[in-house]
C-alpha cells in the first residue's frame, strides 16, 4: 500500500503536467486547475481505496485466522487423547486444502497404528499370562516339593523341569516373532527361492519328527513346480511350512500319512500340507490362525503345542503378500491348510 501511494504522488502528477504541456496548456491556469483536480482525486481515491484494502485484508486475515483455529482446536483435542491414550481420536476432514488434508490423513493413520500396536500389546500381554501359567505352576509345584523334601531332585524330575523350561522359552520366542510379524516390523532378506528347494528343505527338517511319530511324509510335485520360483526370506518360508508339518504331525495318528505338494496353478505357486488326522469343526475353521487359538486345548497343550504356530504361519505368508487358508471335511476326516505365493517370472 505505501508504495502505491509512493508512485501515485511521485509519479503521477508529472506524468499528466506532461500530457497538459503536450496539449498546449502551459503556463495557463486551467492547466493548473486540472492538475490541482488530479492530485486532489488521485490522493482522495487512493486513500479511500487504500482505507478499502486495508479494511478488507484485516477482515480476511480475521477470517482466516479464525478459522484456521477452529480448524486447529480438533487437532489439538485428538492429540492430546492419544497422548492420554485413547487410540480411538480421528480428526474430521477440515476443507483447507491438500496440505491440511495430508495432515489430518497422517494423524489419523498413525493413530489407527498405535491402536493397533497397543492392542497387539495388550492381547499378547494377556495371552502370556494365560499360556506361561502351566509351566510355570508345574515348576513352582515341583520346586516346592523338592524344598519340603517330598520330591527329590532326581534325572526324572529334572527331565520334567527342563521340558517346561524349554516350553516357556519356546513360547517367548514364538510370540517374539508372530508379534514383529502382526505390527509389520518382520525383517526380511527377499530373494528367489526354487520351490522345490523350499519343499525339500522343510521335509528334510521334519524327517526326524514324522519318523519318531511312525507317521509317513509324503511328497508331491505337480507339473511345473519343480521348475517355478517363488520371492521370498528362505528362513522365513521355510518356517512357514515347518509350522504346517508340525501342526499335522502333532495331530496325526500313529501309522497314518501327511501329504507335502506344490503345484503351479495360474499366477500363483500353491504349496498344501494335507493330513488324516484329528480334522477341524466347521466352526473352528475361521479361528484356527488366531493366536493361541486350540480346537481341544488339552490335547493340544499335551502335544506340545505353543498355540501360535498357524499364527505365525499366516503373519510371515501375508508379508509374503501371500494368502493361506485351512479346510477340513470334519472331525476324524484330516485337514488341508494352504498358502499360495505369486509365481516369480523367470
Amino acid at each position: 500500500m505505501a508504495t502505491a501511494w509512493v508512485v501515485v504522488v511521485g509519479i503521477g502528477p508529472a506524468i499528466f503536467h506532461a500530457h497538459m504541456m503536450g496539449m498546449g496548456g502551459s503556463g495557463t491556469s486551467s492547466t493548473q486547475h486540472a492538475e490541482e483536480a488530479f492530485r486532489t482525486a488521485s490522493m482522495v481515491s487512493l486513500a479511500v481505496a487504500l482505507v478499502a484494502a486495508m479494511a478488507a485484508s484485516v477482515g480476511v486475515s480475521l477470517f482466516l485466522s479464525r478459522r484456521i483455529t477452529r480448524s486447529l482446536t480438533p487437532v489439538t483435542e485428538a492429540a492430546g487423547r492419544v497422548a492420554d491414550g485413547d487410540y480411538t481420536a480421528r480428526i474430521p476432514a477440515v476443507g483447507l486444502g491438500a496440505e491440511f488434508d495430508d495432515l489430518i490423513s497422517a494423524f489419523n493413520s498413525m493413530a489407527t497404528d498405535l491402536g493397533r500396536i497397543e492392542a497387539t500389546r495388550t492381547r499378547m500381554l494377556g495371552d502370556l499370562a494365560h499360556e506361561m501359567r502351566t509351566p510355570i505352576t508345574t515348576i513352582g509345584a515341583y520346586l516346592e516339593a523338592i524344598a519340603d523334601g517330598v520330591q527329590e531332585a532326581d534325572p526324572a524330575t529334572l527331565t520334567i523341569l527342563g521340558d517346561q523350561v524349554t516350553r516357556l522359552t519356546r513360547l517367548s520366542e514364538d510370540v517374539a516373532i508372530v508379534t514383529t510379524a502382526e505390527e509389520g516390523r518382520l525383517t526380511m532378506r527377499r530373494r528367489c527361492l526354487p520351490v522345490a528347494q523350499v519343499v525339500a528343505d522343510a521335509v528334510a527338517q521334519a524327517t526326524a519328527q514324522y519318523t519318531a511319530q511312525n507317521v509317513t511324509l509324503m511328497v508331491t510335485m505337480a507339473g511345473g513346480a519343480r521348475d517355478a520360483a517363488i520371492s521370498g526370506d528362505s528362513d522365513r518360508i521355510g518356517q512357514v511350512l515347518t509350522n504346517l508339518l508340525d501342526n499335522a504331525v502333532r495331530h496325526t495318528p500313529s501309522g497314518r500319512e501327511v501329504n507335502i505338494s506344490a503345484a503351479v496353478i495360474g499366477s500363483k505357486v500353491v504349496m498344501a500340507v494335507s493330513d488324516e488326522g484329528d480334522g477341524i469343526p466347521a466352526e473352528h475353521i475361521s479361528h484356527v490362525f488366531e493366536r493361541f487359538y486350540r480346537v481341544d486345548a488339552s490335547r493340544d497343550r499335551a502335544h506340545g503345542g505353543s498355540g501360535v504356530g498357524l499364527a505365525i504361519a499366516r503373519s510371515i505368508t501375508e508379508a509374503h503378500g501371500g494368502s493361506i487358508r485351512a479346510e477340513s471335511a470334519g472331525v476324524g476326516r484330516g485337514a488341508t491348510f494352504t498358502v499360495e505365493f505369486s509365481l516369480l517370472s523367470q
